[in-house]
């Protein structure tokens, strides 16, 4: 056996046990938690999310607006990935994507979606589940235009979820975005659209730090009202 091949078995030893001393020396929540009483909750998920929602903010949780998306592709093989909140209203909560990436291909097959915020400073966690609506271009383009140069620049750049042949190709297309966003400002982006989902299920997560964690899960009648009901942890 080579040398070269000896030292990347030993290599690769070092990072596994690096790993596993790592991850197994993480806590969670060791500091106090916040208190959910169960008794005094909203009779819809909306206002009770917003309050969870500006809690986690003036908490100090970096980025509470970010929460994980998952679809179905067209093998019935689930997808997650990570975006931003852009509102979440009467309607539902609202995201934005290219129709023609990955997630807007999956969407426009199956129009049903989970949505999942995880706040650790405040040991909460919200999932949703339900059917997804895109916008009109008209709303689609509004959502677009009040966002920073730099995400008109991406969503001009587009072929999101598609083979980029080199990190060069990147670079020389995004910079052409990133000129044509500072000169057109309400430069046109097709594929940009705006997504609801309207909620069938919010279940609203609450951690203890003795593991005794309260589960509240909202459920949608087929009137259009809502009921809630505990769930063991």
């Amino acid at each position: 056996m080579s040398m070269t091949s000896d030292r990347g078995r030993s290599d690769g030893a070092a990072a596994s046990d690096s790993f596993h001393a790592t991850l197994h020396s993480l806590r969670v929540w060791d500091g106090p938690l916040p208190g959910f009483d169960v008794g005094a909750v909203p009779d819809a998920p909306l206002a009770l999310f917003r309050e969870w929602f500006v809690h986690a903010a003036g908490a100090g949780q970096p980025e509470p607006h970010t929460m994980s998306l998952a679809t179905v592709d067209a093998d019935g093989r689930p997808d997650v990935r990570t975006l931003m909140l852009h509102e979440a209203d009467e309607r539902g909560w609202h995201f934005a994507s290219h129709s023609t990436s990955a997630k807007g291909r999956q969407l426009a097959a199956r129009p049903e979606a989970a949505l999942g915020f995880y706040w650790p400073s405040v040991g909460r966690q919200v999932r949703i589940r339900g059917r997804v609506t895109a916008c009109d271009a008209v709303e689609s383009r509004a959502d677009l235009a009040v966002r920073s140069r730099g995400a008109l620049a991406a969503a001009l750049t587009g072929r999101q979820s598609e083979v980029l042949s080199s990190p060069e190709e990147l670079a020389r297309v995004s910079a052409a975005a990133w000129d044509r966003a500072g000169a057109e400002p309400d430069a046109p982006a097709p594929t940009w659209t705006r997504y609801v989902l309207s909620p069938a299920e919010v279940e609203f997560f609450q951690g203890d730090a003795a593991r005794r964690h309260t589960r509240l899960q909202y459920t949608r009648t087929p009137a259009g009202s809502w009921t809630h009901r505990l769930l063991w942890p």
